[in-house]
């Protein structure tokens, strides 16, 4: 006990330095390995273990969320296809002229082509944390990095596999059917709810059919965990799945990034190699932008894209540590992998903010192209007659396009950035569009026939909110009222000194709205006719929003055409 919580003291420790400078708490993870191995504190019984299995998870956490429709398309496998293959002939050449230069003794072209081509990959974990803190899955860029990200993953996932020589058991055959049986018989799992059954079901599935039974039949335990993700992806029940398995995952992985630190200490020619390993960043993140350029893409969505995959994976320590295992490939390139895949991260955290108004700017300066020449995604949007905007169109959203729908009269459109959502509203007669409202173009894209009298930012994320504001402000609102859902107090003061005409703080108006609502049901209760029923309030914004249409709302203002 006494030594797990010296690991424990070190870790957290190293992690809170990390993360006080602003640095993804895993390269903390990985010094406490380096600094728990430098002071030969003996390695914790069952480490391996625990690194082995969070790498499980985190392949069967890609594989419930790949959606493998996503994958056909062109700006998904043609650019994760070609920029594999380019900068993996980009990297033999650098390694072989660091190698004439005397970086290193002589190396296999095989030993040359594996360690450029896993450098080739980009981090899942950084670029989802990355979307994840922008909120930005969903969006256009956003799922063509998901896409990349699973492409490579499928990719690594081939190397672990080839990696270990050995070929698989005819008994693999057998998976042909076995894989279609568990579809069907797993096809009600979610009914198991939440709590400690659905997360041992998940455990079971990743571990039991995919990693031991993969294994048995001579393939990769990875291979069979992304498997068995993917046999599980199309159940409603996956995201929850997923995010029920989101702790214990990155928990494990602490893990594998603590042990990498036992298989020993850099050295100076380690930490100088690794270090001259990043001047492939750039070109890495230019690849990317090109790439996406030719298929389409405005310069803001490829570059956004560029920068989040503008990385090193940790894959490439994963697949390093299985080739020191098997004997194919040296320590001393897993600890120049580590310095290398560090500093990406480093890297990737200082080129990545929250904020992308900084990426919209570079996109301005750089050569725009005729709108007939962009990807269908990214053309101009007719907005026709609307009156009211609506941006976000989550529970807030809808329940404030409603409001203005059907109590107000107003012809009312809704803004939205992830396409599952409005695949899911527009049957239901809501008049929706997708885009990013935090984008720039998106607004200049905006083409409007009628006069827009009101915007309102209803996104649950604070920045994504302030952002689409302040591009608002940027081409000019035309006159029009503009509102703000937010969830903290402080938030309230921040959107109004940004100039915002209405703010209503979201858990402030749902007490009123509850209030209402609640003292209206004990009048009905009590029987009493001559009381003058409360008018219904489904969301606070109503009352502000009445008060605002009939004083500040003038008819003819409008959205700058685009």
């Amino acid at each position: 006990m006494t030594l797990l919580a010296l690991y424990l003291a070190v870790i957290f420790g190293c992690g809170l330095v990390a993360k006080l400078i602003k640095l993804p708490p895993l390269i903390g993870f990985l010094a406490a390995g380096f600094i728990l191995r430098a002071a030969d504190v003996e390695q914790l019984e069952g480490l391996d273990l625990m690194s082995e299995i969070g790498v499980t998870l985190l392949l069967f956490a890609i594989g419930l969320q790949l959606d493998l429709g996503s994958l056909v398309k062109k700006e998904v496998w043609f650019n994760a296809g070609a920029h594999m293959a380019v900068m993996t002939g980009v990297g033999v050449g650098f390694l072989t002229v660091l190698g004439l230069l005397g970086a290193y003794g002589p190396q296999s072209l095989t030993v040359l082509t594996a360690v450029a081509f896993v450098l080739s990959f980009s981090s899942t974990i950084v670029a989802v944390k990355i979307l994840q803190e922008r909120g930005d899955e969903q969006s256009l860029y956003g799922r063509i990095v998901i896409g990349v990200l699973v492409m490579q993953d499928i990719g690594a996932v081939v190397l672990m596999s080839i990696s270990r020589g050995e070929p698989p058991s005819l008994w693999a055959l057998t998976l042909v059917v076995v894989l279609p049986a568990l579809v069907w018989a797993t096809r009600y799992w979610s009914r198991l709810g939440h709590g400690e059954m659905e997360v041992l079901f998940g455990l079971g599935m990743a571990l039991i059919p995919g990693y031991l039974l993969f294994t048995a039949v001579g393939l990769s335990g990875s291979l069979g965990a992304l498997a068995m993700g993917v046999v599980l992806a199309r159940n409603p029940g996956a995201d929850r799945l997923s995010n029920a398995l989101f702790r214990i995952k990155d928990l494990l992985l602490v893990g594998f990034f603590v042990a990498i630190g036992f298989h020993g200490i850099p050295t100076w020619e380690n930490v100088a190699i690794g270090l001259a390993l990043l001047l492939l960043l750039p070109l890495q993140a230019f690849f990317y932008w090109g790439l996406l350029w030719l298929l389409g893409l405005r310069n803001r969505t490829s570059l956004l894209a560029a920068f989040a995959l503008a990385n090193y994976s940790e894959f490439a320590l994963i697949i390093a540590e299985i080739g020191t295992e098997d004997g194919w490939l040296s320590e001393e390139w897993l600890l120049t992998l580590v310095i290398a895949v560090a500093g990406s991260f480093v890297i990737a955290g200082i080129v990545n903010p929250t904020s992308v108004s900084g990426v919209s700017r570079l996109a301005r300066r750089l050569p725009a192209r005729p709108p007939d020449k962009l990807h269908p995604d990214d053309r101009p949007i007719d907005i026709g007659d609307a009156e009211a905007v609506v941006l976000g169109m989550g529970r807030v959203g809808s329940a404030v396009y409603r409001q203005l729908t059907e109590e107000y009269g107003y012809r009312t459109l809704g803004v939205e950035h992830d396409p599952n959502r409005i695949r899911k509203l527009a049957p239901q007669g809501f008049r929706i569009i997708e885009g990013d409202a935090t984008d720039y173009d998106f607004w200049t894209r905006l083409v409007s026939r009628g006069g827009v009298k009101m915007i309102v930012l209803a996104m649950p994320a604070q920045y994504a909110n302030i952002e689409a504001l302040r591009e608002l402000q940027r081409i000019g609102d035309g006159g029009a009222v503009v509102a703000s859902v937010a969830l903290y107090r402080e938030d309230v003061a921040e959107l109004s000194e940004l100039g915002t005409d209405v703010v209503i703080h979201l858990y402030a108006g749902a007490g009123e709205a509850l209030a209402d609502r609640a003292v209206e049901a004990v009048l009905a209760a009590d029987g009493t006719g001559d009381a003058e029923p409360i008018t219904p309030k489904p969301d606070t914004f109503d009352r502000h929003m009445l008060g605002t249409r009939e004083t500040r709302v003038r008819d003819d203002t409008r959205l700058p055409d685009g």
